[in-house]
């Protein structure tokens, strides 16, 4: 990426206050179980998303994506969710960012860690009306489900919360972020994303508990194998609704557990027993009111919360072997019961099923395109690549990218 100050410096004709950089991430085995309140074992990846920023004085919020090569003025006030979709990941953290404030001057006990006094609360809105210049780039390949948008919210709410002097912390920027990809980009997202692009330590993977949001890191140590990408360069259509239908459906099966076991809250609370008992089809409560689908869903959710925690423990033994094989387990549910898969990430999947050289591998992100992740031997990266490049051409037509990646810091200051 080129030097973003001297960007920011020729399209606005001022001098950056700060720049942000915040990181794409990868998740190693845990799909769709964080808004379902389970685990997953994301990490920070040497991808990301820089944004430079400066303060305004006339009420206008001036935008530039460097990348796209495109600008937008909005007003710095009553903000709404706006037609242009990468304006949202700016606009809707500004939004986040008002109502905190807000917040904080009329509740200080709750908002005590707001690192103004009460009485300076009005001039922080006075300034956040003011507006501000921002350009961002970044080189997070856009849909390949590495979480470029998380890393542009994480990127900007960061950079607001120091220019601002907020007293943000990075448990509530994450939550923060979250929030605005629900009411702005209208993804009822988990929480993984923007948690594992704030958080994120060098060479570490951290599992998370998206219950409690407590979580630890673990050193990851592959030894002589490596991370590598492959990009189906697919995105269907129907990933952003079918995501939200997926989380409707969790939530009827979670309605249906909860006729028998009341203390049941979410999907984490669950255990496979009652799964079977109360939805699978030939022994649920009630087989006129479930279908298959929910059934299907719940399963494998239940499921992989499970495998997550065994998988840990894998790492902990030193057996990639075994946390490799986890990863297959869970390609095969994504696309059996869950259904997010789509031909050309099984395509992907099966070509290297059954290579030695290849201890793991599976569709990562919402599904329905984008990446899978691959744990491959360092020595055969390349022929594998090549093999695996040639079938994907001749059985999907279409040209087969590859990101090699390593763990990285989260959001910071550059």
């Amino acid at each position: 990426m080129q030097d973003i100050r001297v960007s920011f410096q020729q399209l606005f004709n001022s001098s950056a206050s700060l720049v942000v950089q915040s990181p794409g991430r990868i998740n190693l085995i845990g799909e769709h179980t964080d808004y379902n309140n389970g685990f997953v074992l994301p990490a920070a990846i040497d991808k990301c998303v820089q944004v430079a920023i400066a303060k305004r004085t006339d009420g206008a919020i001036h935008m530039h994506a460097i990348d796209l090569q495109e600008s937008l003025i909005v007003p710095a006030v009553a903000i709404q969710p706006h037609a242009t979709s990468w304006v949202n990941y700016i606009i809707g953290i500004v939004a986040q960012v008002q109502k905190y404030v807000v917040t904080a001057a009329n509740v200080p006990a709750v908002n005590s860690n707001l690192t103004t006094t009460n009485c300076d609360t009005g001039s922080i809105l006075h300034e956040l009306d003011n507006g501000f210049d921002i350009c961002l780039q970044g080189d997070i390949p856009i849909g390949a489900g590495l979480s470029s948008s998380a890393a542009v919210e994480c990127a900007v709410i960061f950079a607001l919360n120091e220019m601002y002097q907020l007293g943000l912390t990075r448990m509530q920027m994450a939550l923060m972020t979250q929030q605005s990809e629900h009411e702005f980009a209208g993804v009822k997202c988990g929480i993984m994303d923007m948690f594992a692009s704030l958080h994120g330590k060098s060479n570490q993977v951290m599992l998370l508990d998206c219950g409690s949001l407590q979580h630890s890191y673990y050193p990851l140590d592959l030894k002589d194998y490596q991370i590598v990408l492959f990009d189906t360069q697919i995105k269907h259509a129907l990933a952003s609704s079918e995501y939200n239908t997926r989380r409707l459906e969790c939530e009827q099966g979670v309605g249906i557990l909860q006729q028998k076991y009341p203390s049941i809250k979410t999907l984490r609370d669950a255990s496979k027993q009652q799964v079977e008992q109360c939805l699978a089809p030939n022994n649920n409560l009630d087989k006129n009111a479930i279908s298959d689908k929910v059934y299907q869903r719940c399963k494998y959710v239940v499921d992989e919360i499970e495998r997550v925690q065994l998988a840990v423990k894998d790492l902990l033994a030193g057996d990639i072997k075994a946390f490799g094989q986890k990863m297959f387990e869970t390609h095969e549910g994504l696309s059996k019961l869950y259904e997010v898969s789509c031909p050309e990430l099984d395509i992907l999947v099966n070509v290297v099923k059954d290579n030695p050289h290849v201890l793991g591998a599976r569709m990562m992100g919402g599904g329905f395109g984008g990446c899978t992740i691959n744990i491959i031997k360092k020595s055969e990266v390349q022929a594998i690549i090549n093999t695996v490049a040639d079938i994907y051409a001749q059985q999907t037509a279409h040209t087969l990218k590859v990101h090699q990646v390593k763990i990285a810091q989260g959001t910071h200051i550059k």
